[in-house]
């Protein structure tokens, strides 16, 4: 039960992207399909997801010239449309477009335990169940010597990941009431951008404000010394650093005093409170040295408890189920991936995926 992978052997992003839509050109397709019958599902209709896509696909050339390169490279090589691909890396503004809606979502920890000792950090990756298949776990080299490891959904160029230059992302979804319907820069984007070319908090922090965006989500930036969720929405980005005690949480609401006035999920997925109280009461355990410790300390089940580790109701239509598809830490003196396909009721010693 783990991921299939791939480590690139292309520098250049065309040739990169072609690549990896050559070698996963079954499984970019698959998720390219996926979406569609999500966004179908969400309210959008086939003739605005492409014009959404394509106008995304224009704001990231301008903003990030290679990144689209990248794009039409992996769509060369699956055999699609370039927007096709983009719609996938465009997924989070297209949903946010049509207003998305429903309970579920991600939930991360990150400690600092000082004293020269590695970050201790843990997410739960949440998503719809039907696209159960589509991840995967991709090592490439942006710049020679500069090595990014992500795990992101076949297609997309970057989701949760490290760099070899210490620095780590874990990644949560956000709602605004400032999202629009104008595709700005896709926030994958921005999390690969950061993973590319970033080694500190701050770097991280000034190519998310670089980006017009018209979505909202959180990156949580990790690296020995501090970290930081980069809350990032049109009405603006935010820096949360980790607190006194080296601890920093984040589910799926906005923690920044001005950009929380116009959240999203107050009324929409209230359970993102109960999971953020889950993770404080459990911080000891989430302290751990041990990967496996801190996983099962995400162990929460709905409905009596907060539900961190999640399962799909199947009675519900296909955007409104939500599972635990993945739970992942990071390493981030080995620059390297801890994953565990599904959720933390069913992670064990044995179950990690180490990349």
């Amino acid at each position: 039960m783990t991921f299939p992978a791939l480590v690139s052997t292309r520098l250049g992003p065309h040739a990169r992207g072609k690549e990896l839509g050559a070698a996963r050109r079954a499984a970019v397709a698959a998720n390219v399909a996926g979406y569609d019958d999500l966004f179908a599902a969400a309210g959008a209709s086939p003739e605005r997801v492409r014009a959404w896509s394509e106008r995304a696909l224009d704001r990231a050339a301008a903003w990030a010239p290679a990144l689209a390169e990248e794009i039409d490279g992996i769509a060369a090589g699956a055999g699609l449309e370039p927007w096709q691909v983009a719609s996938v890396n465009a997924r989070t503004e297209i949903l946010a477009a049509v207003h998305a809606s429903g309970e579920g979502e991600c939930s991360t920890s990150v400690v600092l335990p000082g004293s020269g000792r590695a970050p201790r950090t843990v997410q739960t990756w949440d998503w719809h169940d039907h696209l159960r298949q589509s991840p995967m776990l991709w090592e490439l080299e942006p710049r020679p010597g500069h090595v990014v490891r992500t795990f992101t959904e076949t297609g997309a160029l970057a989701k949760i990941g490290v760099s070899t230059a210490g620095l780590g992302l874990h990644f949560n979804l956000l709602r605004h009431h400032s999202d629009h319907a104008d595709p700005g820069v896709p926030v994958h984007l921005i999390a690969r951008r950061i993973l590319d070319e970033a080694a500190t908090v701050e770097e991280a922090a000034d190519l998310a404000r670089s980006a017009t965006v018209s979505a909202s989500t959180v990156l949580t930036v990790v690296t020995g010394e501090a970290a930081a969720s980069i809350e990032i929405s049109p009405a603006g980005v935010a820096v949360v650093p980790n607190g006194p005690d080296g601890v920093l949480q984040h589910c799926n609401h906005f923690l920044d005093a001005a950009l929380a006035k116009g959240e999203r999920h107050a009324t929409d997925r209230p359970s993102t409170y109960e999971r953020l109280h889950h993770l404080g009461e459990h911080v000891a355990e989430l302290s751990a040295a041990d990967p496996t410790a801190r996983a099962r300390a995400m162990l929460s089940h709905g409905p009596e408890h907060a539900p961190v580790c999640a399962h799909p109701d199947l009675t519900q239509p296909i955007d409104q189920r939500w599972e635990t598809l993945a739970t992942i830490a990071l390493d981030l003196p080995a620059a390297r991936l801890l994953v565990h396909r599904g959720g933390p009721c069913q992670v064990t010693g044995a179950t990690w995926q180490v990349f």
